[in-house]
């Protein structure tokens, strides 16, 4: 696996609302309502991020998240944190019946 172009980084992170470059690694901090809501999430998260053994940098604070995508083995950003981003996006849009 090789690292995006910061181009193609650049065009991923138009699709991801809130998500900024921040030197080999893409960053987001999530607010939610409460920390039963933001572990929630986190739990939801980490089950992907297993199936693609990706595993974010992350830390929580009550009711924040903040997350840190980035690949160490190719010292940059890779599909793999992309992916990830967009099942975090995933999980916070509301559910539809």
């Amino acid at each position: 696996m090789s690292s995006l172009s910061d181009k193609q980084v650049d065009l991923q992170l138009e699709d991801l609302s809130g998500w900024q470059r921040d030197g080999n690694a893409i960053v987001k901090t999530y607010h939610f309502s409460d920390f039963i809501e933001a572990i929630s999430f986190m739990n939801q998260a980490a089950f992907y991020a297993e199936a693609l053994e990706h595993h974010p940098e992350w830390s929580n604070t009550y009711n924040v998240v903040n997350v840190r995508l980035t690949t160490e083995d190719t010292g940059g950003i890779t599909s793999h944190d992309i992916r990830l981003a967009k099942r975090m996006e995933y999980i916070i849009q509301p559910k539809r019946l």
